[in-house]
């Protein structure tokens, strides 16, 4: 009995060890499928895993289906040398006209198909075209332009559109990490890491309303009006500008803050621009030189170069050489900071403007008026 049971234990081993061997012969491991027989039996990563420590897969992966490709198509006329002498222009009053295609990025901030975008990637264009990151595409409609802060709003009619979501650029500070999300030179959708440079840079002369957010994060031509975004996928910023002496990215980009963006995006949808307060001054900021000149003990301030003529201020007995201290009790730190909040009061509402003529401060009250919309 006991040798019976010895050749059945012995039967049962062998006919496991060959079962086992035949399955692993013909069920080889993921790297052995159509892989050169020197590579059979090499380990694939399990690509279930979650991604490594440091990767923003996630944050990319929230923002990217709503960054889109825009193509504009404008008229171009060519003139002959000739055309501009008085005895030859009238041979050449037929100009030829030529199409030339733009290239820039937008965001999708609404499922109701608002766009936002730089005004320079759409300016003048006759048509828009809408490229999304799925392949689908659709002409696109102007809904409204804001030249001085360089942001316009377009819109698409498609079902199911993704949109991006708003982050609070307010708690954003200098080191934070953030990517870059556009078309540059029209290769496919790219993103580009950095980190947050500087906030609210101004006075670089590339718009009236000046408030960037700079970034080391790779801008190129054709990244004009995508996204810049943090490491959970929400906007901070449209990526507008580059500082380059060659044309390409040398680490100094600068984008919108959203702040600005949702502001200007709110008041084009309501009323097709934006509306802003104007007093009618010219200033300019205090130097040591001029602080010295005005024997002045501060650095604050805004310095009334000039005063347009029946304008709010004229009619509330504001000067030239007058120091703008406050405007509705916000100090006046410096003109970027004057203009700022002045365009932020109301057309026809009352202000109070705090003023320093002659080492003495007094208060002018006077009715905003309507900023003049700037000449596209």
């Amino acid at each position: 009995m006991r040798k019976l049971w010895l050749l059945f234990a012995q039967t049962v081993t062998i006919a496991l060890a060959l079962y086992f061997v035949y399955t692993a012969v013909q069920r080889p491991g993921p790297a052995a499928v159509g892989a050169p027989p020197a590579l059979r039996g090499a380990a694939l990563a399990d690509a279930s895993l979650p991604p490594s420590p440091g990767s923003y897969r996630v944050a990319a992966g929230r923002a990217m289906p709503a960054v889109v490709n825009i193509l504009t198509t404008k008229a171009v006329r060519k003139r002959h040398p000739l055309a501009r002498d008085p005895f030859f222009k009238r041979f050449f009053e037929r100009e030829e006209e030529d199409d030339q295609n733009s290239l820039g990025s937008g965001v999708i901030v609404s499922t109701q198909g608002y766009i936002l975008t730089n005004y320079h990637v759409v300016e003048a264009a006759e048509e828009i075209q809408v490229v999304l990151p799925d392949g689908r595409k659709a002409p696109a409609t102007l809904v409204g332009t804001d030249p001085e802060t360089d942001l316009a709003v377009i819109r698409i009619t498609l079902d199911k559109l993704p949109a991006v979501t708003l982050g609070q650029v307010e708690q954003a500070k200098v080191g934070d990490v953030v990517l870059a999300i556009g078309n540059p030179f029209g290769v496919g959708q790219t993103v580009t890491m950095g980190i947050i440079s500087a906030l609210g840079r101004n006075n670089l002369h590339i718009n009236h309303f000046e408030n960037f957010i700079q970034t080391d994060a790779a801008i190129n031509f054709g990244n004009s009006g995508g996204a810049l975004i943090d490491t959970q996928g929400n906007l901070l910023g449209i990526n507008s500008a580059i500082y380059s002496q060659t044309g390409g990215s040398v680490g100094i980009g600068f984008a919108i803050p959203v702040s600005t963006a949702r502001t200007v995006l709110e008041a084009i949808i309501k009323d097709g621009h934006v509306v802003r307060g104007w007093i009618g001054v010219e200033s300019q900021e205090i130097t040591p030189e001029l602080a010295n000149s005005f024997g002045l003990q501060r650095d604050s301030g805004a310095i009334i170069a000039g005063v347009v003529r029946n304008g709010p201020a004229d009619k509330a007995g504001m000067r030239p050489g007058d120091i703008l201290l406050s405007v509705d009790g916000k100090p006046v730190k410096d003109t970027n900071e004057m203009l700022n909040l002045i365009a932020q009061l109301t057309p026809g509402g009352q202000a109070t403007m705090r003023i320093l003529r002659k080492s003495r401060e007094s208060d002018l009250q006077l009715t905003v008026g309507k900023r003049p919309l700037a000449k596209k």
